[in-house]
């Protein structure tokens, strides 16, 4: 009976199989569907926090029409069009998969576009910045919307952590320093730096931007093997042709990818508003060989501790654990470089004692000995044992609690004060 339920299920899936075989790449990557889609942990961002950030609120400016105005309902060739229309490098077809994800930023991600769109002031010229330098096509900017949803202290469940969402081990191994006081993988400049080092590799590995993109996301060993299933000439392969091997959550990251890109540019035609910058924020940078806490920064040159907190994700608790052979990046508004070395003096001097970190310790003092002083002072002559009972009796000390300083006589068997109160401490 088993055997004949197998071959009936072979049976009725050959013509399927058969009419994939046919199927050209384009075909598979325009007319693919998927009923089971990942959303990532990035879109479940808090939106509200985002929006009434620090830098959100001194920076940017913009209206609620994401909340008084719903989406535009937009047809599948017009959103196709657009895509077809960005000035990318990488390739950004349209199918169901993209247009879920899509659907997701316009319809019930629309807070957190507009949260986007107001960090993307500040973000995208540190991404361009790194791709540039490494020769990599500037649309791999949104990796990080999708990513950590512009949040340098995003964590994933996995541990993976910053912008670029690095693993311990990954970012340990491109030199990003990660230890308790400090996480390069939250530092904009180090992490962007090496995520584009990192997405250059894989694109030499791959030669084709979309299975680099997927690696890069569930590991270069997780792509090969998904390669090797799906069989045939892997030159021939693509992330689509090999989409149903790969894992969920991998599945969803290039239609993401490519929803990001489309949302990024075509959010005015779906009601909501672009966010202005309403002051430039222009920074520089320090290098810091002293230990110096924000909130010394913060009192000295009168900034607001969120401020360094935003411009300087990588220090954990606020703590800058600068030292001549280790000097770390501080980075401020370019107006207040110049202050800051005119006091900094002034800046290490403030509360110095409360932020000081012990370099050496001595134990305390044992239980009693502060009291026997006091005994030692009040007692002229301790010849014997009647004399405590006076001493105790004179300074208020119980019969319970003499019972200490009576053992301790006993047992060092001291005739004086000198020798009783020396053992004593």
């Amino acid at each position: 009976r088993l055997t004949q339920t197998a071959l009936l299920l072979l049976a009725l899936a050959a013509p399927a199989a058969n009419a994939d075989k046919g199927k050209n790449v384009l075909d598979i990557k325009t007319e693919i569907t998927d009923s089971s889609i990942v959303f990532p942990e990035s879109y479940e961002t808090d939106t509200r926090k985002m929006l009434e950030g620090w830098y959100m609120k001194n920076y940017t400016a913009t209206d609620d029409r994401y909340k008084r105005q719903g989406d535009v309902q937009t047809d599948d060739a017009t959103i196709r069009e657009r895509l077809a229309k960005l000035p990318t490098l990488i390739e950004m077809p349209y199918n169901q998969i993209v247009r879920s994800y899509i659907d997701r930023y316009t319809q019930r991600g629309r807070a957190q576009v507009a949260a986007l769109l107001g960090l993307n002031l500040y973000y995208m010229p540190i991404f361009e910045q790194a791709l540039e330098q490494n020769g990599l096509p500037l649309e791999l900017k949104y990796l990080p919307v999708i990513e950590s949803g512009l949040d340098p202290n995003a964590v994933s469940k996995h541990g993976a952590s910053g912008l670029w969402q690095f693993m311990i081990g990954t970012a340990k191994g491109m030199g990003l320093e990660v230890s308790s006081l400090v996480d390069e993988r939250r530092d904009p400049y180090a992490s962007s730096a090496k995520a584009a080092q990192y997405l250059k590799d894989l694109f030499a590995t791959y030669g084709d931007w979309p299975l680099a993109i997927a690696a890069y996301n569930c590991g270069p060993g997780t792509v090969n093997k998904a390669l090797r299933r799906a069989g045939g000439d892997s030159k021939n392969l693509d992330f689509w042709a090999i989409y149903y091997y790969l894992p969920e959550e991998t599945r969803g990251y290039l239609p993401m990818f490519i929803a990001a890109n489309y949302v990024m540019n075509y959010y005015p035609h779906h009601n909501i508003s672009p966010v202005l910058p309403t002051k430039p924020l222009v920074t520089d940078t320090l290098m810091i060989s002293d230990r110096v806490h924000f909130d010394q920064i913060s009192h000295v040159l009168n900034i607001p501790m969120e401020e360094l907190r935003i411009l300087n994700p990588q220090f954990r608790a606020d703590i800058i654990p600068g030292t001549p052979e280790r000097p770390y990046t501080l980075v401020l508004p370019s107006q207040q470089c110049h202050a800051y070395l005119m006091s900094e003096g002034d800046i290490l001097a403030y509360e110095a004692e409360k932020y000081a970190r012990r370099i050496e310790v001595s134990p305390g003092t044992r239980p009693g000995t502060a009291l026997a002083a006091q005994i030692a002072r009040q007692a002229k002559v301790l010849d014997g044992e009647s004399n405590f009972a006076v001493v105790f009796a004179a300074i208020g000390i119980t019969f319970e609690e003499s019972e200490f300083f009576v053992q301790e006589f006993r047992r060092t068997g001291a005739i004086d004060r000198t020798v009783l109160f020396t053992n004593l401490a």
